[in-house]
C-alpha cells in the first residue's frame, strides 16, 4: 500500500505587520484526496498498532523519562532511552513488521496519519505519529517536515527550523519543503532580526524557484527584500509572482508594499 502522495501547501504569507501573530497552520495536508479516501479501518489499524508503542503503567519510583513524557517531543526529545522505552519500541517495530510489507511503507502510513491529525489541530497526537514514522525510517522527509510544522504552530521557531532542515537533508530537491523552511526563517527574522537567517531564507527560496518557479516562492522573496527595505527589488519579485498566478497574491502584503513605494510598473495603485 502506498499512502504517500504529494503535499499541497497552503502556506500563510508572513507579513511584516503580523510578526507577532501566530497563524493556526503552516501547511494543510490535502494529499490528493488521501483524507477523503481514508476509511475508518485505516484509522483503527493505526491506533491498534500504535498501542504497542504506548506506555505501560509506571511505578512511582520509576525514572521521570517515560515514553509518555517524550512521545510528543520532536524525535522523542532526542535523549537517551530507558530500558522500558527500548522494549516498547521493539514491540512496536515487530508489530509493524507483521502488518506492513516494509518499514518504509509503515513509516509512510504513520506520516500520513500525522498529517491528518495536523489538519485536525491535534498537534501532540500528530507529533507522536511523525515520531513513529521517523522511528521506522529516519530517511522519511515527511517525519521531519511534520514535526517542523507542529513546532512552527507552537511558535517553537528554532526547533521548527532545525526539523525542516533535517527533512531537506534527506529530500534536497523538495521545493515545497524549501519554501516552508524559508517561511519559518522569515518569521524567525521578524521576531529576532538576524541577517544570516534572512539570507538563508533567500537561498532556500531561490533554490525552490530553480526547481519549480511558482508564485508563492516569488512572493516570499519579495517579502525578504521588503524586510531589507529594498522596495524596488520587492516589487520585481512581486510582479514575477503576479505573472505566474494572480490569484496567489496576498492583498494585505500588496498594501504594505504600496505604502512604502508606488508600483514602478503602475499596475497596482
Amino acid at each position: 500500500m502506498n499512502v504517500r502522495t504529494n503535499l499541497i501547501q497552503w502556506t500563510l504569507v508572513v507579513l511584516p505587520f503580523l510578526a507577532a501573530a501566530q497563524p493556526k497552520q503552516l501547511i494543510i495536508s490535502a494529499r490528493s484526496g488521501d483524507s477523503v479516501r481514508q476509511a475508518q479501518s485505516a484509522r483503527d489499524r493505526s491506533e491498534t498498532i500504535t498501542q504497542s508503542a504506548e506506555p505501560v503503567s509506571v511505578s512511582a519510583d520509576a525514572t521521570e523519562t517515560t515514553f509518555e513524557s517524550v512521545k510528543s517531543l520532536p524525535l522523542f526529545g532526542e535523549r537517551p532511552k530507558t530500558i522500558d522505552q527500548i522494549d516498547q519500541e521493539i514491540h512496536f517495530l515487530n508489530d509493524c513488521d507483521r502488518n506492513f510489507a516494509s518499514r518504509p511503507e509503515a513509516s509512510n502510513f504513520f506520516a500520513a496519519r500525522g498529517w491528518d491529525y495536523v489538519s485536525n489541530g491535534q498537534l501532540d497526537t500528530a507529533a507522536h505519529r511523525f515520531n513513529l514514522a521517523w522511528l521506522l525510517n529516519d530517511h522519511n522527509a515527511d517525519a521531519y517536515w511534520g514535526l517542523g510544522v507542529i513546532c512552527y504552530q507552537k511558535n517553537q521557531l528554532p526547533i521548527a527550523i532545525r526539523m525542516l532542515k533535517k527533512g531537506l537533508a534527506v529530500d534536497d530537491s523538495n521545493s515545497v519543503l524549501m519554501t516552508d523552511l524559508a517561511t519559518v526563517e522569515i518569521k524567525r527574522y521578524q521576531e529576532k532580526p538576524d541577517e544570516d537567517v534572512l539570507t538563508d531564507a533567500e537561498t532556500h527560496l531561490e533554490r525552490a524557484i530553480s526547481f519549480n518557479p511558482n508564485a508563492l516562492s516569488y512572493q516570499k522573496l519579495s517579502i525578504v527584500y521588503f524586510l531589507r527595505a529594498n522596495y524596488s527589488k520587492a516589487w520585481d519579485y512581486f510582479h514575477q509572482a503576479r505573472q505566474l498566478d494572480l490569484s496567489a497574491l496576498d492583498l494585505a502584503y500588496l498594501n504594505e508594499l504600496l505604502a512604502k513605494q508606488p508600483d514602478p510598473k503602475g499596475v497596482f495603485k
